[in-house]
C-alpha cells in the first residue's frame, strides 16, 4: 500500500492555540484548519493524539460546548 500526502495530511499542519487558552492553564488546544478537516489536539501533547472533524461536525461540537460550557 502507498499514501500520498494529501491537503488533510496531518504532516506540515500549521497549528494555532485557541484564543480561550491561556499561557499557564491547564486546558489548552489547538486546530490546525485545512480544506477538509478540522484537526484539533492537547497543546500540552503535541505528539498525542488529535481530533479531526468534517466542518459541519466541527460547527456542531463548537455550539454543543458553548451550550455546555
Amino acid at each position: 500500500m502507498t499514501t500520498k500526502p494529501s491537503a488533510d495530511s496531518v504532516a506540515g499542519l500549521k497549528w494555532f492555540k485557541s484564543s480561550y487558552s491561556s499561557t499557564d492553564g491547564p486546558d489548552c488546544i489547538e486546530v490546525a484548519p485545512t480544506v477538509g478537516t478540522i484537526h484539533v489536539r492537547d497543546s500540552k501533547n503535541k505528539q498525542g493524539a488529535h481530533l479531526g472533524f468534517a466542518p459541519q461536525g466541527w460547527v456542531a461540537f463548537v455550539a454543543y460546548v458553548r451550550e455546555a460550557g
